[in-house]
């Protein structure tokens, strides 16, 4: 794979820069996520092949890792690597962009008010949340 530029943003649109990528990223960090059919299953309605796809361009980046799940042996289930872990900045940054300007927003309002009022503090708390879920 050979990057079209070193330019840090096109870096970081090389590695998750799609909307999908996103998504997926959004689901395993905030919504509790860890299976194939419950990425499919998300409003947006992404399709087999694509979800498919980025799964395992997520994987072959070093975002996500997959593995057997502990419950049902043939589930593969997919947790955030600390790559992928270290896009939660970003990621809050993008929640407060939308709620200020999207006038229907889904994210919550404790949480905007929360990351508004102190921001390093929530990302301190979701990170170690994170870690301790998807790294143990």
């Amino acid at each position: 794979y050979i990057m079209k530029s070193h330019c840090p943003i096109n870096y970081g649109l090389e590695h998750f820069g799609d909307k999908w990528s996103l998504l997926i990223i959004r689901d395993l960090m905030f919504k509790g996520k860890r299976h194939y059919n419950e990425f499919f299953e998300s409003d947006e309605k992404v399709s087999t092949s694509v979800l498919g796809d980025r799964l395992k361009s997520l994987e072959k980046d070093g975002i996500i890792t997959k593995s057997e799940d502990a419950v049902k042996k043939s589930r593969i289930r997919y947790s955030l690597t600390e790559k992928g872990i270290a896009l939660l900045p970003m990621l809050v940054e993008m929640i407060i962009w939308s709620g200020d300007f999207d006038t229907k927003t889904a994210a919550g309002k404790d949480f905007l008010k929360q990351a508004k009022k102190d921001k390093e503090k929530l990302i301190i708390e979701l990170n170690k949340q994170l870690k301790k879920e998807h790294l143990n």
